[in-house]
């Protein structure tokens, strides 16, 4: 519980970061090359921003773990080949699952819609 508040409290210094014009440039620069396992967590959240519903403390999370997507000179720099985006997807699904309650079926649709606007699709696990 304790390792969880830090991890929250370490994300929310990079809010100041995020912006909706900052992480959709980020997207439509590097969707491509991040690829839909890292750009379909940003849009969950990017849509969860969206809901009136959501409390203040999910919103803050939120922020900051979109503001550290969107700084490319974070813990592992972005343009690093072949892992550039193993912290940021590390610290989105840690962030999804922490508010997974707030994700809806709305929000997976138009979620999963943007992507494929992005010419991405999730890929199914066979099993």
């Amino acid at each position: 519980m304790e390792e969880e508040r830090e991890k929250g409290t370490e994300l929310v210094k990079y809010e100041k970061y995020y912006s909706e014009e900052g992480l959709k440039d980020k997207i439509a620069t590097y969707a491509k090359k991040a690829g839909s396992k890292v750009i379909y967590p940003v849009l969950l959240l990017f849509y969860v921003l969206q809901s009136k519903s959501i409390p203040v403390k999910t919103k803050m999370k939120i922020y900051g773990v979109l503001g550290y997507f969107i700084l490319p000179a974070d813990l592992i720099p972005d343009f690093a080949a072949g892992f550039g985006y193993t912290d940021d997807f590390t610290a989105l699904i840690w962030v999804l699952n922490t508010i997974s309650d707030s994700i809806t079926p709305d929000i997976e649709a138009k979620a999963k819609k943007a992507l494929s606007d992005l010419g991405l699709e999730i890929k199914e696990n066979p099993n």
